[in-house]
């Protein structure tokens, strides 16, 4: 049982990534910030990012988000998996110094363009972006 884990989790981040406005999903090793696995459109150059969970259909298509473009700033997953993770770090720390026996569970940054959803677990870190709502 312990193997369909990884297939289970595989699938519901495939589902993720196809809902409406969501750009793109990352995993990321909670223990030095590495990416494990990517999905959306969140990099250029799928040369980059070998372990992209979307069809090949998908992954071709334009870019038309603020993240993969150069001049928005972000355009890769690399950008995004070191900012996320000094994020967290610094979260972390704020948490820590307000009560040491109390730990991050869910983070959330919404910008005009895109809202952030960063959840820790004890050996990941899954970051989803996509679409800020219409408020």
């Amino acid at each position: 049982m312990a193997q369909n884990a990884p297939d289970e989790t595989l699938s519901l981040l495939t589902r993720l990534s196809q809902k409406p406005g969501v750009q793109s999903t990352l995993v990321l090793s909670r223990e030095n910030g590495a990416i494990v696995r990517t999905s959306g459109l969140i990099s250029n150059n799928t040369s980059t990012n070998p372990n992209n969970t979307l069809p090949s259909s998908i992954d071709n298509a334009p870019d038309n988000y603020s993240n993969g473009r150069k001049e928005g700033g972000i355009h890769s997953a690399e950008d995004v998996a070191s900012m996320v993770w000094s994020f967290l770090s610094s979260a972390g720390k704020l948490v820590d110094e307000l009560d040491k026996e109390d730990e991050v569970k869910l983070l959330r940054l919404r910008t005009k363009k895109n809202e952030l959803v960063i959840v820790p677990d004890p050996k990941f870190i899954l970051v989803v972006i996509h679409d800020t709502p219409p408020a």
